[in-house]
């Protein structure tokens, strides 16, 4: 029993002190992406969230999906799924979650967040006070959780400001800007007319219905809006839209979305509320006579509010230009996606959306403040236009960058560096080093480490792949629209391809040999050479003979343009580094299959050729000449772990059930660990929430895999794998001069496929 006398003083809450090497505010994916990362270098984090789960917008209290810059497979970034941390959750969620329930996903981040020793995590704990060591310098935090009346004091030598609002950031006084910027500032035609369009994107709040089997009826409550049939968005409602499908329903971008958040909150739901009365009660929807309202947000998503000043602010020409930063440490390839700042009451679209022909890169001068010496900054607050904002925000990107920062301060933690002091020369090597070997795949630069062993091996394997047939045994694809295959050729080759096409009746076929402006894009723009074929009526086999030789080692396009006369077989067969693209519409992104800006605002005009969802989504089948030969061992360490410019993968033959690769040294060599990148399809945009997805596993992943010491003895064998990465300690060093990895075959007609192998 506890019993307590009248205290004439008021009574204190429990107060209890905490030190880290790292405090982290914001328990969003890029808040727990970055402990995570931090954690497993060993840093000691505390990890403060404000709220009673993890993940931000894409946890179970607001249920947003997790998206970045595959954008719904809607774009041209090819093979653009942002690795490492975030690779792994998403891979996870689809493993165990394969129809998106945002319960589940809630799930993993806290198992993954609790397994890690290294991090002490607070729930429900709100961040209220900042202390400063001097002008420049964090020296500590204070943090209250209602839950367990207790006041934390949270000290270290380093802060991550990871809130969405920039909380920590704000109370240390750094530089932030809140709004868009004049179209003069950075050169950018896409910044909005502010009196017009507005300055800020709002919140939207969901609500997910479901039949009961049995008509329901419906009372409003007094505060829903009583008008809501005359929202101009309400007319492209679909009764089957709920969750986030219904992000236009959006409000508060002409307020201060920080401190009115629960004021625009309360409007949000007087709309909902009014929506779902309108649907029940309006008779304009018979068919939801049996639905209820199940489920409605609490908290709405929000979107922007404060970003805060680095040593560089990422702006519009970075993205539309895709421009090369030496430090870059994290890419991006979401659309730059503004919203008027009316929202649901707006007659404008609900968004503008101009995407980039490629992913861009975000340099790591963008992920700390310029003023505040040890404060990391995370998130949708890191150092960017209003413009570049409106592609960095997402939740993939963001998580993505949370892992540099997460990697930076491990660094920074082992060596008693400044945020700022890890961009210098050697120390951002370093940084981008370590993060690619966790899967990061920063683009243009490969792992070059000197202290991996696989340098030193000779590497042999005779059962690669030469590529000279994608089987014709899949399904008719007609020629609505342009179709392409991604194809990787070779420099100075002269190609002829097979097809086996059938026609309704005598017509005439184009056929371009095509590449991209830079070969790390993946937009068709250039025509290297068309070829028009005359068909007959029926099933044919025709050959298409290219004369212009291509000019580099690295992805062309087979494209059969449009002719509704005509389909093309495809192939059952899929395989790393191999997808095809067809000029079609996704109205997530486009509603005419191109891309068209005014003139003048800075953006590219271009061609949208898109991959189809698995289970659809065939390759075409065709035969060619030469035999396309870049599926060879030599890949495994040419430090590059998903397709870029090439496929950059050790692809077996078809034929093989096993296949295998042989490292051999001249010298014995003490191995302890080893790194294997596998393929889980980069191209699959793994939406985490309300989609759902075909298959729980990824079908051109490596289940089972086995390594052999001077192919005799067993050292270790992989079963069941479904992640990219898989990081093998031996409890004791092996000695060899022969490693054997062999690989199982995934499934039929995927031929067993490995990135990179690193041994240390």
């Amino acid at each position: 029993m506890i019993k307590e006398s009248f205290s004439k003083e008021t009574r204190k809450a429990h107060a209890l002190v905490l030190e880290a090497d790292l405090v982290i505010t914001g328990g969003g994916l890029s808040g727990v992406c970055c402990a995570l990362t931090a954690a497993r270098e060993g840093t000691k984090v505390v990890l403060v969230q404000d709220r009673p789960v993890l993940g931000g917008n894409a946890s179970s209290e607001v249920r947003l999906w997790i998206l970045g810059a595959t954008s719904h497979m809607g774009n041209n970034n090819r093979w653009a799924r942002e690795g490492g941390v975030i690779d792994e959750i998403l891979l996870e969620n689809l493993y165990r979650n394969q129809e998106g329930n945002p319960l589940i996903l809630d799930t993993i981040l806290m198992e993954k967040v609790r397994e890690e020793p290294n991090i002490i995590l607070l729930l429900n704990t709100a961040v209220f006070q900042v202390d400063k060591e001097n002008d420049r310098k964090i020296s500590q935090l204070w943090a209250y959780c209602s839950q367990n009346e207790t006041e934390y004091q949270l000290k270290a030598p380093l802060f991550c400001d990871a809130s969405g609002d920039g909380v920590v950031a704000f109370q240390a006084g750094a530089s932030f800007r809140m709004g868009a910027e004049s179209p003069e500032e950075f050169g950018e035609g896409f910044a909005p007319n502010v009196e017009d369009y507005g300055e800020l994107l709002g919140h939207s709040i969901y609500f997910y219905s479901k039949d009961t089997g049995r008509p329901v009826d419906f009372i409003a409550p007094s505060f829903a809006l009583k008008d809501a049939g005359e929202l101009p968005r309400l007319r492209n409602y679909k009764l089957q839209d709920h969750g986030c499908r219904l992000w236009w329903v959006e409000f508060g971008g002409r307020m201060d979305t920080i401190r009115q958040s629960e004021t625009i909150k309360w409007e949000l739901w007087k709309v909902v509320y009014g929506i779902w009365d309108y649907v029940k009660n309006s008779g304009k929807f018979p068919e939801a006579k049996n639905l209820t309202l199940e489920w409605v947000g609490t908290i709405p998503g929000k979107r922007e509010s404060r970003r805060f000043e680095g040593d560089y602010m990422l702006s519009q020409s970075d993205l539309v230009e895709q421009k090369y930063h030496e430090d870059a440490v994290a890419f991006g390839g979401w659309a730059m996606d503004l919203h008027p700042a009316d929202g649901v009451y707006s007659s404008n679209n609900g968004c503008t959306q101009w995407h980039t022909k490629g992913v861009y890169t975000i340099p790591y001068r963008c992920f700390y403040s310029k003023d505040i010496d040890n404060l990391f900054l995370a998130g949708r607050i890191i150092s960017a236009s209003h413009v570049a904002f409106g592609s960095s925000r997402v939740m993939a990107t963001c998580a993505h960058g949370g892992q540099a920062v997460g990697m930076a301060a491990a660094i920074a933690t082992r060596n008693l560096l400044s945020p700022r002091e890890v961009g210098h020369s050697h120390f951002i090597k370093e940084l981008q080093l370590s993060l690619n070997k966790i899967g990061q795949s920063i683009p243009f630069f490969p792992i070059t480490d000197s202290s991996n062993k696989t340098n030193l091996a000779r590497i042999v394997s005779n059962d690669h792949w030469e590529l000279t047939e994608l089987p014709s045994n899949g399904p008719w694809m007609p020629l609505q629209y342009a179709s392409a295959q991604i194809l990787p050729l070779q420099k100075d080759q002269q190609y002829t391809f097979s097809l086996t096409v059938k026609a309704k009746e005598a017509t005439r076929l184009e056929i371009d040999l095509r590449k991209s402006e830079r070969i790390d894009n993946y937009t068709p723009e250039v025509i290297l050479e068309r070829l028009s074929i005359d068909l007959e009526s029926g099933e044919q086999e025709i050959e298409v003979a290219f004369t212009t030789p291509f000019p580099g080692d690295h992805y062309g396009f087979l494209c059969l343009l449009q002719n509704p006369l005509v389909e093309v077989r495809g192939s059952l067969t899929r395989a790393t580094g191999l997808v095809s693209v067809f000029n079609k519409e996704n109205r997530a992104v486009s509603s005419f299959g191109k891309q068209e800006p005014p003139e003048g605002i800075g953006i590219d005009s271009f061609e949208f050729w898109m991959p189809i969802r698995r289970p659809e989504g065939h390759n075409l089948g065709f035969k060619v000449s030469p035999a396309i030969t870049m599926f060879g061992p030599e890949n495994v360490n040419n430090g590059l772990t998903r397709p870029f410019v090439k496929p950059n993968a050790f692809v077996a033959d078809p034929s093989l059930e096993k296949a295998k690769i042989d490292l051999f040294w001249e010298e014995n060599q003490q191995v302890s660990e080893l790194v294997l990148f596998f393929d889980t399809d980069f191209d699959h945009a793994l939406e985490s929430s309300l989609m759902g997805h075909p298959e729980s596993e990824i079908p051109f992943c490596v289940k089972n895999y086995e390594i052999l010491n001077c192919s005799t003895t067993t050292i270790y064998q992989g079963r069941l794998n479904h992640q990219s990465v898989n990081k093998i300690q031996f409890p004791k060093a092996i000695e060899t001069r022969h490693l054997q990895i062999i690989l199982e075959r995934p499934m039929e007609h995927v031929p067993a496929a490995l990135y990179e192998i690193l041994c240390y």
